[in-house]
């Protein structure tokens, strides 16, 4: 789990059409910056008791003046069908970047 980040579920729903399983998150990063998406995938993985491969970062969002970020995530019940099923920049954004490549 990320250093001094309490993850919380606040909502999940299966998804049996799109075979995964939709999160709704809340963080509260009071003691350090907000996490990045890949921090937040490793916990969620880790909470879910699941295959970080499987997890889906869709959105995070930092409440204004506040040191909660509240997010939504899929977790899919194959890699090759959140392939099939994500759009291409949201599975691009949950790769780890490569050496020299920036984050975005």
């Amino acid at each position: 789990m990320v250093n001094a980040v309490k993850l919380e579920i606040i909502d999940q729903k299966r998804n049996d059409l799109l075979k995964r399983l939709e999160v709704k998150f809340q963080i509260d990063h009071e003691k350090s910056g907000t996490p990045t998406r890949l921090q937040i995938r490793q916990s969620l993985a880790g909470v879910l008791d699941v295959e970080e491969e499987r997890v889906y970062i869709k959105k995070i969002e930092t409440k204004t003046g506040t040191t909660i970020s509240i997010g939504e995530a899929n977790i899919y019940d194959s890699i090759s069908q959140a392939e099939y099923v994500e759009p291409e920049h949201i599975i691009l954004r949950n790769r780890p970047k490569k050496e020299g490549e920036s984050e975005g």
